[in-house]
């Protein structure tokens, strides 16, 4: 990429909280002359850290509109905010807006963000990681309008049997928990659903898979929320890091 002005930049909202920003994407916003917002997903009270910018919710817009702004933005030297709801690496659809920047040779950055997951396990202080009980955190989604390559399916990666996030799956809650089964775990398993992680109006509930179906139902439950499955979820079976274990040496610590 050309050595331009870098005038255009994907920021990370974060999973609702409006403090849950980075410190870099909230000044980022605060220096936006434009931002172009996810308005179906970004908590709009992150606005107020955009004053004075000129506001475009992507949520009414085409592919092609966005970038005609970002484009038309860059031709008159203004600072322009691209402001994707979590972590926008992960179901951000960022790539197709970079390549056509690219094309036009317009310089672009990126800030990350929060992803739900981690406001998901922030929200029931929940560790992914624990010891002898799982090692991988598998983030993943149902097929939707999104296929989903044949090698990723729920079946093939539920077979490990670790902790798992799973993305915009809520509205197919009942066929998520039948392939969970399938693939390996059992309806014992822990699970649990997270609606709108660290926003104001949060609900997080805790049950196992052969519930989430009715949990989901019970309390209206049919979109923007994560389900979490596996055995981290609430247990308290595991073995202590041995990071900092009295016998474990490592280069600050000796052995005692």
């Amino acid at each position: 990429m050309e050595n331009k002005e870098v005038l255009v930049h994907f920021v990370g909202a974060g999973p609702g909280a409006a403090d849950l920003i980075t410190v870099r994407g909230m000044e980022l916003l605060k220096q936006a002359d434009v931002v172009i917002y996810a308005g179906s997903l970004v908590n709009p009270q992150l606005l107020q850290y955009a004053p004075n910018a000129q506001i475009y919710n992507s949520a009414e817009m085409t592919l092609e509109e966005v970038i005609e702004v970002m484009k038309s933005s860059y031709e008159v030297n203004k600072s322009l905010v691209r402001l994707h709801t979590g972590e926008p690496s992960i179901y951000g659809a960022v790539r197709e807006q970079m390549d056509a920047l690219d094309e036009m040779g317009i310089a672009y950055d990126s800030c990350p963000g929060v992803s739900a997951c981690f406001g998901a396990a922030a929200s029931l202080n929940l560790e992914y990681t624990l010891p002898s009980v799982s090692q991988s955190l598998i983030i993943t989604r149902m097929a939707g309008r999104t296929a989903v390559p044949e090698l990723e399916s729920i079946e093939s990666f539920a077979a490990h049997k670790a902790s798992m996030a799973i993305y915009l799956s809520t509205g197919m809650i009942n066929e998520l928990a039948e392939k969970l089964v399938a693939g390996g775990y059992s309806e014992d398993t822990p699970a649990a659903i997270v609606y709108k992680a660290s926003w104001p109006e949060e609900k997080k509930y805790i049950c196992r898979i052969r519930d989430l179906a009715k949990l989901a139902e019970e309390n209206n439950i049919t979109k923007t929320a994560l389900i979490l499955v596996g055995d981290v979820i609430g247990t308290s079976d595991y073995d202590k890091s041995r990071l900092y274990a009295a016998d474990f040496s490592t280069e600050y610590r000796k052995a005692k």
